[in-house]
């Protein structure tokens, strides 16, 4: 059973865990294909055989990193960079995709992020982790709320996605969603057993190497690595692979069902799938998430301002 200390997390909350119930929507029809299949903006990995998990004192006890063991994953295409702003517009343009945050009017916002004009519009916030506001009118589009936008952001990480949002704009890519085991193979940029995709060492030579929360959480953010809310993609450098920002920035949703240990004949948690890498709201003081071991998990209608995805293909 997952720690109940831990539902009230700096890493995203659950619409279940808003103060009163989100309103029914209703059900949409899937996204297709519109456009032609291409890896521009893809890394080719060959896969193989990894030491996936971590079982160290560093592992958060409830969320199943460990034990670490060897897995299997054949070849795979991989998003260099989180899906942007830019490029979910043009999806959105190109589709007329409605996200689940529109759907139910309002998204998750970190309190700290809300703007002095837009703090009347509060309507609540979440129990046991109050820096957490729920905002109407919050999206991908305007992700602090109504009067906010994505403007000076074209090359910041797309938030306030669902995972059926992910799926959808997958569908129109001609891409899919990292399993859990790809993700985690890309982010350790081969290197074996390291805790971060660079190595085990938070700030090499000083320098800052993801975009997480500096301080103490959640007043305080020094803003050592230079951000309060999302980094553009490409700020810091790539691992060894070349691909960036594999922990910090914004959680990135995969294609597996939540489990609390990584074993496929365990049950899944109903409604919630994995997602991996931490966000900028990651501070060890809570949970430790940002290293490429750690795990987490959200319902598939949860949007938030610190969730997003990269996507992944199959190697034809």
């Amino acid at each position: 059973m997952r720690d109940p200390d831990e539902t009230a997390s700096c890493c995203g909350p659950s619409r279940g865990d808003a103060m009163s119930a989100p309103t029914p929507v209703p059900a949409r029809p899937a996204v297709t294909t519109v456009r032609p299949a291409d890896r521009r903006g893809m890394v080719r990995l060959d896969g193989g055989t990894f030491a996936m998990g971590e079982d160290g004192p560093l592992a958060n006890p409830f969320d199943g990193e460990g034990p670490v063991r060897d897995v299997h994953v054949d070849p795979f295409w991989i998003d260099e960079v989180a899906v942007t702003n830019r490029a979910f517009a043009t999806f959105v343009k190109q589709t007329g995709h409605v996200t689940d945050a529109e759907r139910f009017g309002w998204s998750f916002v970190f309190a700290g992020l809300v703007p002095p004009e837009v703090r009347p519009r509060v309507e609540r916030f979440v129990a046991g982790a109050r820096w957490w506001a729920v905002v109407p009118g919050a999206f991908w589009k305007q992700p602090e709320g109504p009067g906010t936008s994505i403007g000076q952001r074209p090359m910041h990480p797309v938030v306030h996605v669902s995972h059926t949002d992910a799926l959808a704009y997958c569908a129109w890519a001609g891409r899919r969603l990292p399993t859990e085991a790809e993700w985690e193979f890309a982010a350790r940029g081969g290197l074996t057993r390291a805790t971060y995709p660079w190595g085990d060492d938070l700030v090499p030579g000083g320098r800052w190497r993801c975009n997480i929360w500096q301080g103490t959480f959640p007043t305080t953010n020094t803003l050592d690595d230079g951000h309060l809310g999302t980094a553009p993609v490409r700020t810091y450098p790539p691992n060894g692979y070349g691909l960036y920002e594999m922990t910090g920035n914004v959680w990135e949703w995969t294609s597996d069902p939540w489990r609390v240990v990584h074993d496929d004949g365990a049950p899944p948690v109903d409604g919630h799938m994995v997602r991996r890498g931490g966000s900028y709201l990651c501070h060890d003081s809570y949970c430790n998430r940002y290293r490429v071991a750690a795990r987490d998990h959200s319902r598939v209608d949860d949007a938030t301002g610190n969730i997003g995805f990269r996507c992944a293909a199959d190697v034809a």
